[in-house]
């Protein structure tokens, strides 16, 4: 394992998140808030630290894919703790945990809180939580890439695999400094026209810029008790759209900008996700029709939930709970299922589900005709035995993890729903379960060891896992 170098990454993570408290102090007095000042010294203290590591630049750049994984998962970790320390030294959340917590939740996109009071919170504060959603969206390495030079280098592709989302890192351009600041173009610009279209509705600057950071990065905390409920129609509809959007994968807007219009057509993950979409809302807004007086009303309540949960975001507008065990039952096969790869999105991802589906289809086949061959393709190109092998591996780790850490927290004695959807929601980062957890509750009654063990499921579940357990193999850490 090259040390110098991923301390050298953990330099610069730390100088970008202290830079980024910044905007929150500016928040703060333009509110005439007196808890500005713990972004204003802590922001400066991680700066001042992370200058210790970045000013020496390492000797040995080799980087392999173990460094890259590392360097990634130790990057998702260094930046929550140091980003809950506003949170807690202002006694904002008084408990370091809770404060770890809801900082996890927010760079992971997650959305979980513990929460009760969230208008209780400074302005400043809520604009830290909704702004860590921006961050951690299309990922803090990927921003490294796109604007430190040392950090483009060819073998840098493995710091891409590591928080990428995915089973495999499209290599759609040349230089992979231009393809990552590429992505954050695209990324800052459908998140400045979401938040213009919100300002055209009515909402103001604080509340359009809040909500649209935490949909673009598909996390969900809001500022208000309520949610999106807060708002009117035309504001939650427009969050509904972009959710959606922000659950594409990047490469499609890539090839949109590119005037590569047939490739477009050839995705099979993004024709599958709109039917999905599709597919879900008509089938929840039928089973919700005793719930609400019109089906217009119906389906917009579908359309919310679905894309919410789809691109796991995890707004609310209403509480499900008292839903038709169906439309349950969907939206927990939804929060698996997740958005597609190289989008801002979590879950399984929606190509995972297209190489799985034609995989075994291929086992049917050969047990009928054993003596033929048969090749899985996705959009019309052959998928490599490698890519094949590693999404059932990952199916297995996920399946694994999603059955260890429900028996670890059910040691709180909760109900089966609220161990079970707490652990999907956490895993898949969708924020919300059911039961104690739905769309009107929060995690602030589970103990600390379950807070512990969902802080682990967020970040795993948001590097894709393999990042964060291997950060836990002694064997990764010898010298290469």
């Amino acid at each position: 394992m090259n040390i110098r170098l991923i301390s050298y990454i953990l330099g610069w993570v730390l100088l970008i998140e202290g830079f980024c408290m910044q905007l929150s102090t500016i928040v703060g007095l333009i509110y005439n808030e007196s808890s500005y000042i713990y972004f204003l010294l802590i922001g400066l203290a991680l700066m001042v630290f992370g200058l210790l590591f970045v000013i020496r630049k390492p000797k040995n750049p080799t980087m392999q894919l173990k460094d890259g994984f590392a360097s990634t998962a130790l990057s998702w970790i260094v930046l929550s703790l140091a980003g809950s320390l506003p949170f807690y030294f202002s006694k904002s959340i008084p408990s370091f945990v809770d404060a770890f917590f809801e900082t996890i939740s927010g760079f992971t996109t997650t959305g979980a809180t513990i929460l009760v009071n969230i208008e209780a919170l400074d302005k400043c504060m809520l604009f830290w939580r909704s702004f860590s959603h921006f961050l951690g969206g299309m990922g803090v390495v990927v921003f490294l890439l796109a604007i430190i030079p040392k950090l483009g280098g060819n073998q840098s592709i493995n710091l891409m695999k590591a928080e990428s989302t995915g089973p495999a890192v499209g290599k759609s351009l040349p230089k992979l400094r231009t393809y990552a600041a590429l992505l954050y173009g695209i990324y800052i610009g459908l998140t400045a026209i979401e938040f213009v279209l919100l300002l055209c509705g009515g909402m103001n600057i604080f509340d359009s810029l809040t909500a649209s950071f935490s949909t673009a990065g598909t996390g969900g905390f809001s500022i208000y008790n309520d949610s999106m409920g807060h708002f009117d129609t035309y504001a939650q509809t427009v969050v509904a759209v972009f959710m959606m959007l922000f659950g594409v994968n990047f490469y499609i807007y890539i090839l949109i900008l590119t005037r590569k219009f047939k490739q477009i057509l050839k995705s099979e993950e993004l024709w599958l996700y709109l039917g999905i979409v599709a597919a879900s809302t008509i089938a929840i807004a039928v089973n919700l029709l005793s719930y609400y007086d019109t089906f217009k009303e119906a389906i917009h309540q579908s359309f919310f939930y679905v894309t919410s949960i789809l691109s796991s975001t995890g707004y609310a507008i209403t509480d499900t709970n008292p839903w038709p065990a169906f439309s349950i039952a969907l939206i927990l096969i939804l929060t698996c299922i997740g958005a597609c790869a190289g989008s801002t999105g979590g879950g399984f991802k929606v190509s995972r589900i297209i190489i799985l589906c034609k995989e075994i289809k291929k086992e049917f086949l050969l047990i009928v005709h054993p003596r033929n061959v048969y090749t899985v393709k996705a959009d019309g190109k052959k998928v490599s035995h490698e890519t094949t092998r590693s999404v059932s591996v990952y199916l297995t780790i996920y399946v694994f993890l999603i059955i260890i850490t429900t028996v670890l927290i059910s040691f709180d004695g909760f109900d089966f729903t609220t161990n079970f959807t707490s652990v999907l929601a956490t895993i898949n980062n969708t924020g919300p379960g059911f039961s104690m957890v739905g769309s009107a509750g929060n995690y602030s009654q589970f103990s600390i060891f379950a807070k512990i063990v969902f802080c682990f499921n967020m970040i795993a579940g948001r590097l894709e896992l393999y990042p964060l357990l291997l950060v836990f193999i002694p064997q990764a850490w010898k010298k290469n």
